[in-house]
């Protein structure tokens, strides 16, 4: 077994899209309950907006702390799922179950073990 984390990825929404989001939680919880029954599920939560992100950077000695996430894409982390799966491949069909695949995007990593 391996561990993978599925990071979640979308567009920063607006309140609207949001609320149209927490209405696919009932499919969420479903899919989480079902990983967790399995023994596949490790850890998961989602994340604040992306205005409640500072990001630290260390330079010469000095930390510096930025307001918000400093990404070049117009997509923003959202959430994580961390999992335990045979090989990539099921940790792959597990991110494809992902409610947010269908409209942004799911990056699959393995962990590494130390």
């Amino acid at each position: 077994m391996a561990t993978y984390m599925l990071l979640l990825y979308s567009e920063d929404a607006g309140e609207e899209e949001r609320a149209r989001r927490w209405a696919e939680l009932p499919e969420w919880d479903a899919l989480t309950e079902e990983l967790r029954a399995t023994a596949v599920w490790i850890a998961n939560a989602a994340l604040h907006p992306i205005e409640s992100a500072s990001t630290v950077r260390v330079r010469d000695g000095e930390a510096a702390v930025t307001d918000g996430p400093f990404a070049v894409t117009k997509e923003v982390l959202a959430g994580y799922y961390l999992v335990e799966c045979a090989d990539l491949d099921e940790a792959l069909a597990v991110a494809a179950r992902m409610p947010m695949a269908r409209y942004g995007s799911v990056e699959v990593r393995p962990v590494v073990e130390l």
